[in-house]
């Protein structure tokens, strides 16, 4: 399980390189569930068998093996982008959040972390969108070819505005997703019935699979709102597969009420909880398994295998100083084996 914690043994561009190869195995292992929540959300999926495995069947049939992963090279591809400016954005707002002392509320680090993932969100929304096109076209007749062509043609079709088109639900979904946040993690103790501080990895994995499951929750008929505004478009056959007409976000929430009843604003959320734990596990485990192969490389473990420390090494040495002091012994051990007049 991977702890998120900051290793100060790894390089910036290692944490980097780890946290990127688990979020892109992850998403693609569990893009099949993606795809049905988008096309429940949007509304392609209608009459019976509307679970995530009919859903699914019914692409595979349709499509081939390969819709079942529409949209996930794009979505791996803004891990990178995203992941950078949501870190550097949760830094600034932290410093905002600290007070003179140096500490930080719970709540407020929750804040920062809800807030920093909604800039992330917003600079890198027009892949979001784009992501969602490709998911909800046909890919035997397909209306873009990929990122850039997608790009390219919503832009001179649709203008530059139809690539944040549901941006505000992003903004306004932040809230009870915050609040869901708060919810879950001033209960842990509770819950567990002991120190947050004790927790073992275990439990930590299941604090945050419980964390995911009530934030996503709580604001999944935002993002139902989003995916079909997201994926509505006049120049895609059947106006892009939205299942109710609109003309704005507000009036989207109406018309789906009046048509689907509240419920209908939470369409494709059992595909979407059904990937929280296995998204989750993959993540962690690939992330602790490239930390491990990355600490194996640095000199702080005698195997990729296992944690087992390297005897004689300073485990507190940054990289950099490691690799400096191995360099300083292996010059001084040159200079000993020089002949002697």
């Amino acid at each position: 399980m991977a702890t998120w914690r900051r290793d100060g043994r790894l390089t910036g561009g290692q944490r980097l390189l780890c946290a990127g190869l688990a979020g892109a195995l992850s998403l693609s292992l569990t893009a099949p569930l993606e795809l049905a929540t988008v096309l429940a959300q949007v509304g392609v999926v209608r009459g019976l068998g509307r679970g995530p495995w009919a859903t699914g069947h019914r692409v595979w049939r349709a499509e081939g093996p390969r819709a079942l992963w529409k949209g996930n090279a794009v979505a791996c591809l803004r891990l990178f982008p995203c992941s950078a400016v949501q870190l550097a954005a949760y830094r600034k707002f932290v410093v905002l959040f600290t007070d003179d002392l140096g500490h930080i509320s719970q709540w407020s680090s929750i804040m920062a972390g809800s807030l920093a993932g909604m800039v992330s969100t917003v600079v890198t929304y027009p892949t979001d969108l784009i992501k969602t096109r490709l998911i909800v076209q046909n890919m035997l007749e397909p209306s873009y070819r990929g990122l850039l062509h997608a790009f390219s043609t919503i832009y001179q079709q649709e203008g530059f505005l139809a690539l944040y088109r549901g941006v505000s639900l992003t903004v306004v979904g932040a809230l009870p997703f915050s609040a869901g946040s708060f919810l879950v993690y001033m209960n842990l103790e509770k819950i567990w019935n002991g120190p947050r501080d004790q927790f073992s990895l275990l439990q930590n994995f299941a604090n945050v699979c419980l964390a995911a499951a009530v934030t996503q929750t709580l604001s999944f008929p935002f993002d139902t709102v989003k995916r079909k505004m997201q994926a509505q478009s006049p120049y895609l056959p059947h106006s892009g597969g939205v299942d109710v007409h609109f003309s704005g976000a507000v009036d989207c929430f109406r018309q789906i009420v009046k048509a689907q009843g509240v419920l209908g604003l939470w369409n494709g959320l059992t595909a979407n909880l059904l990937k929280i734990v296995p998204y989750f596990g993959i993540m962690f485990s690939t992330f602790e398994f490239c930390k491990r192969i990355c600490l194996y490389q640095n000199g702080y473990i005698l195997s990729p295998l296992s944690y087992k420390l390297t005897p004689g090494v300073d485990q507190s040495l940054q990289p950099q100083e490691l690799r400096e002091l191995k360099k300083f012994f292996k010059m001084r051990k040159l200079k000993s084996k020089k002949p002697t007049l």
